[in-house]
């Protein structure tokens, strides 16, 4: 399979697709630029908010906006149908004490239950700073329940949410792991699910579908895998780009799979047209609706 071109908003890091059922739109973040995109389905038209911060990850909110992970604090962003507004924030929802200087929130999502998880990591990839975090938000109320990780990415949920899978993209790991998560949110039974160092592609950023399949973006080979739950490889899509970031199920049927890429400062050569734009596929399966994140 091969996905082909959806829409070019020429990102930095095109990040954290999340598909919004009642707007009928796509949300995606350009890290590096501090810029929220939404892509109406039906007119093909894109809005773009900056944000305050760098946003590395988002979700949808139960109150309207999206619940993102920021340099320094998980936040309720709200989206003004003003021209030329900026996205606003609603609140701060947690306040992030970073390990050390320099680290932003990177790869995350929320879980069926409704809890917003993201993740930490050092700016500056080339310390190889085992110091980021996995966190989870409920209701307001953060905690750490993982850490040691350098590039954290992969988030993604079994279909019944009790199967949490996270990898971390640093080339000095390239795994992805599965837990075990209780009803508190705390994990249990930390294993191997992937280990991706002799595969093509660095593991980033992941989706679930409705079978309960993984699908990850191989980043620097060009391409997203799909994986059973019991660690198989299935099946792959290529893609017109090296650095596919992160992918998702999208579509009023959630049988489009988008994926998001990096433009890096030098793109490879007959890359520099699409590198940082968002592709598409038609996959022959189907996806899981995002939840929105609970307030209280």
């Amino acid at each position: 399979m091969h996905a082909e071109l959806l829409v070019h908003t020429h990102d930095t890091v095109g990040e954290s697709p999340v598909w919004d059922p009642v707007g009928n739109c796509l949300y995606w973040t350009d890290i590096d630029a501090s810029r929220v995109h939404r892509l109406d389905w039906n007119s093909q038209t894109v809005r773009t908010w900056t944000t305050p911060e760098k946003v590395g990850c988002i979700g949808l909110h139960a109150h309207g906006g999206l619940v993102a992970g920021m340099v320094t604090q998980i936040a309720h962003l709200a989206l003004p149908e003003t021209d030329n507004a900026p996205a606003t924030l609603q609140a701060v929802i947690h306040t992030c004490t970073h390990a050390q200087a320099q680290m932003r929130c990177n790869d995350g999502r929320v879980d069926r239950q409704g809890r917003f998880w993201s993740t930490t990591m050092v700016m500056n990839m080339g310390l190889a700073a085992p110091a980021g975090q996995l966190l989870v938000t409920t209701a307001g109320q953060t905690r750490q329940v993982w850490q040691g990780l350098v590039t954290p990415n992969g988030t993604a949920f079994s279909p019944d949410g009790q199967t949490l899978y996270l990898s971390d993209s640093h080339p000095s790991v390239q795994k992805v792991w599965a837990f075990d998560v209780a009803a508190d949110g705390s994990l249990h039974n930390q294993r191997l699910f992937i280990d991706m160092q002799p595969m093509p592609g660095r593991p980033d950023g992941a989706a679930v579908d409705a079978d309960g399949c993984y699908w990850i973006c191989g980043n620097d080979a060009g391409v997203v895998y799909r994986f059973t739950p019991d660690g198989r490889l299935d099946r792959s899509v290529s893609v017109p780009v090296d650095k596919p970031a992160m992918c998702a199920f999208a579509g009023p049927r959630l049988d489009t799979l988008v994926i998001t890429s990096i433009r890096p400062a030098q793109p490879p050569g007959g890359q520099e047209a699409l590198a940082g734009a968002v592709f598409a596929v038609v996959p022959g399966v189907t996806g899981l609706p995002e939840a929105c994140y609970r307030a209280e």
